[in-house]
């Protein structure tokens, strides 16, 4: 089956297609240049951006795969969670196109997409762990199967992406400033006792990473020589002082460490065959160490999507939804958008 993947859920514009269990190509336009002078999405820019680019990438998209509209079996595309606005211009696209076509529309849960996507490249064994760490979210989910999902811990407030973004605007960092953080910290090595491990003085699954935003921006107050100067051009190729980078790798090391250490709660909890771990943040290589090391302790295998594929993309929506169609799942034109903050259900309709 082939099946076209829209992805609109925040800042990045992306189309893929999946034939089968291959990924024939993708194309993605990230708007991050735009939103960095902002130091965060606009969510305005960025519906009228999605708006601009979606039907250029399509065609672009078919032309270097050689593939006719008329092949495309099945579309799926991010119904929530994200920004309503972005949401509703990748839903109105794939609608028009399913209509046009009269081929399924299948409604994706961008969060289940994250957790699906190693399977891209390698085979998941369940039930799984997931962890999913991104700049919106921090969940833990027990996953028994592609359509089994259970939530069993997430963060109360802010979500460790957010507290890597918070950091980087208060040190002067440019936008997405957790990719520099995380370089940062390999220059250096880690004061373990800098910063708290956030949230961990309880039996839950839960996190909270408010705390450790705040510790960041007490510690820069009290040493504001930290501060990048403005006129500095953060590159791949700047080097901070040995003083940044200390504080960098002192800060990645803690918000590492509690995603372990409620990790490790949960898997003693529930018996699995694989460790997941998915999202934005989980390109940080760290997290990504830290999380083999966990896997190594107890026999399992750490199944991470490649990082082209950790941040938001249309090859992971495609993929879920062509497993998603696989099994006769999908959505009438009448499906909503769902933003961030409200439960996505489950329902799907199934083919007879």
């Amino acid at each position: 089956m082939l099946c076209l993947g829209i992805e609109t859920s925040c800042d990045e514009t992306s189309l893929a297609l999946v034939d089968n269990n291959s990924l024939l190509g993708q194309h993605t336009y990230s708007q991050i240049d735009m939103h960095s002078v902002f130091g965060g999405v606009v969510p305005e820019i960025a519906s009228r951006e999605h708006l601009n680019k979606l039907y250029p990438l399509y065609k672009s998209l078919l032309n270097e795969t050689r593939v006719s509209h008329k092949d495309i079996q099945a579309v799926a595309v991010t119904r929530g969670p994200g920004l309503l606005g972005c949401l509703l211009i990748g839903l109105s696209f794939a609608k028009g196109i399913c209509l046009a076509r009269n081929i399924p529309l299948i409604g994706v849960n961008h969060l289940y997409a994250h957790l699906m996507a190693p399977g891209l490249k390698q085979q998941i064994m369940f039930p799984a762990m997931g962890l999913l760490v991104s700049g919106g979210h921090t969940n833990i989910y027990l996953i028994k199967s592609p359509f089994e999902f259970k939530l069993l811990g997430r963060t109360l407030d802010d979500a460790a992406g957010e507290a890597f973004d918070k950091a980087a605007k208060t040190l002067n960092i440019p936008y997405p400033g957790g990719v520099f953080i995380d370089r940062f910290a390999s220059l250096s090595t880690p004061d373990e006792k800098m910063f708290p491990r956030p949230y961990l003085d309880n039996s839950n699954l839960d996190f909270s990473f408010s705390g450790i935003k705040t510790a960041m921006v007490y510690h820069v107050r009290n040493n504001p020589d930290l501060i990048l100067d403005q006129d500095s051009v953060i590159d791949d190729d700047f080097i901070p002082s040995q003083k940044l980078a200390a504080v960098c790798a002192s800060y990645n090391w803690s918000i590492a460490q509690s995603l372990s250490i409620k990790v490790k709660r949960a898997l003693k909890k529930n018996p699995v065959k694989s460790l997941i771990l998915a999202g934005g943040v989980a390109a940080n290589t760290l997290i990504r160490k830290t999380l083999n090391n966990l896997a190594h302790e107890h026999n399992l295998e750490l199944v991470m999507p490649e990082l082209s594929l950790c941040t938001d993309n249309a090859a992971m929506v495609a993929w879920y939804g062509y497993l998603l169609a696989q099994k006769g799942l999908h959505h009438s034109l009448d499906l909503e958008a769902i933003p961030r903050g409200k439960p996505i259900p489950w329902d799907y309709s199934e083919s007879e």
